[in-house]
């Protein structure tokens, strides 16, 4: 079973997570966790979270890039990967950001 690696967001400098938002489809996966989150969710899928049209290795890809800037947590439930917004550890890291940018961005 393949296991993730989440990183400890006391280690993630705001580059990282900044870098991981500033990609339009990679802000669009957290948006669409954040909707998740807001709606008491469990988390989703890769394909539920990520645009339709995307190749799957590029999907891979941006939720690496996600995972490895702290912003997601990834647990395999049979054959699917289900993703879930570190929302409260991320706001308590950086007040206020995840806010601010989905808001901009909206």
């Amino acid at each position: 079973m393949a296991q993730f690696t989440h990183p400890n967001l006391k280690d993630v400098p705001l580059a990282s997570v900044l870098h991981a938002l500033s990609d339009p489809t990679r802000l669009a996966i957290v948006r669409r966790l954040d909707e998740d989150v807001q709606g008491k969710g469990e988390g989703l899928a890769c394909n539920g979270a990520a645009p339709c049209e995307l190749p799957r290795a590029t999907m891979s890809n941006h939720f690496t890039v996600l995972r490895s800037a702290g912003l997601i947590e990834s647990r395999k439930q049979g054959t699917m990967v289900i993703n879930r917004l570190r929302r409260s550890d991320v706001d308590a890291r950086f007040p206020g950001l995840l806010d601010a940018v989905l808001q901009a961005s909206a």
